[in-house]
């Protein structure tokens, strides 16, 4: 079966056993049964480029959410069907390739994982300060803390970047879709400080707790819901900080700097007086080598996975055109 609705389209699941148990599926579902058809091939059509460019063209409605891919329309998509013993060494192949996708995933996460319990074992939970470390506010500590511009960004085809929150993952950047302004707007935009190497941008409302410290040799300004901190580097490695922060602002820690009835945010303010630790400079400074280190390997795994990734979108090609 396949999602019909906005923004879940091209998920695909291939139903497993019933071992005894009813299975029903809501009405956003769209089934597919057929003893001409294995399951697990139809899945990979179903998700591929070519029947989803389809699909898309079977959508009606008036926006956003509420927009549904047409059963019936759905049902007119033509799609290859070899033999079912091709059928099965297609989807194996496919299924081969999709688990080192996976599995280049799972090392992925497992770095950020050990990076979290590095932060942890060296210097303990900083909400409950088990450790006993000096606390200053947040305010103390930053040089600068400079909420966004409040106003929509002037949109050029070139020139410097302007930030989103969609451009902020867990202490990474997302470049997946990058948007400029001209430097006319850029100038007003950093009228109370540009951005320099070493800032952690935040997002401030919307996708809250996700953050990144920014890399060097890159001019950026920030568009909306976001937040610019600067540290004192004399007392604190931006680093260090950084993975404090992504501990403070996780989800289940958030809701005490959240503000707003109907869109939540964090209360800059509350930002401001934020307890922070102060561990030895020095055992800071260890700990972002340790992050330096892990980032370097999730670079190479990054590289690896895109270059999975790309083989993967060509074999599914290859196959459904009969090549593979």
């Amino acid at each position: 079966m396949v999602s019909r609705i906005v923004p879940h389209i091209r998920r695909a699941w291939v139903v497993g056993p019933k071992n005894g148990y009813r299975q029903i599926a809501s009405g956003e579902w769209i089934i597919f049964r057929s003893e001409k058809v294995w399951p697990q091939y139809l899945r990979w059509i179903l998700v591929g480029d070519m029947f989803h460019a389809a699909f898309m063209q079977t959508v009606s409605g008036v926006g956003g959410s509420l927009l549904r891919a047409r059963p019936a329309e759905v049902f007119k998509i033509k799609i290859p069907i070899p033999p079912l013993t091709e059928q099965k060494r297609i989807a194996a192949i496919l299924d081969a390739a999709d688990a080192l996708r996976t599995k280049r995933r799972e090392s992925l996460a497992q770095l950020d994982t050990l990076l979290q319990s590095t932060f942890l074992e060296m210097f303990g939970d900083p909400v409950t300060n088990s450790m006993k470390w000096k606390k200053f506010s947040l305010d103390d500590v930053c040089e600068k803390i400079i909420d966004c511009p409040h106003s929509t960004p002037k949109w050029a085809d070139y020139g410097v970047i302007c930030l989103r929150t969609s451009n902020l993952g867990k202490g990474e950047w997302i470049w997946d879709e990058i948007r400029y302004v001209s430097e006319e707007d850029y100038a007003e935009r950093t009228k109370r400080g540009e951005i320099s190497k070493d800032d952690i941008i935040l997002s401030r409302e919307g996708t809250v707790g996700v953050l990144a410290l920014v890399d060097d040799g890159v001019r950026l300004c920030m568009g909306q819901r976001l937040v610019q901190l600067r540290t004192n580097q004399s007392i604190l490695s931006p680093k260090f900080v950084l993975y404090i922060l992504l501990h403070d602002l996780a989800p289940e820690r958030l809701a005490r700097l959240m503000a707003g009835s109907t869109s939540k945010h964090i209360n800059v303010k509350e930002l401001r007086s934020l307890p922070i630790i102060m561990p030895p400079l020095d055992l800071q400074h260890r700990f972002a080598a340790i992050v330096e280190s892990v980032g370097k390997q999730k670079s190479r795994l990054r590289t690896h996975l895109t270059e999975l990734d790309a083989l993967f979108a060509s074999l599914q090609a290859r196959a459904f055109n009969g090549e593979l």
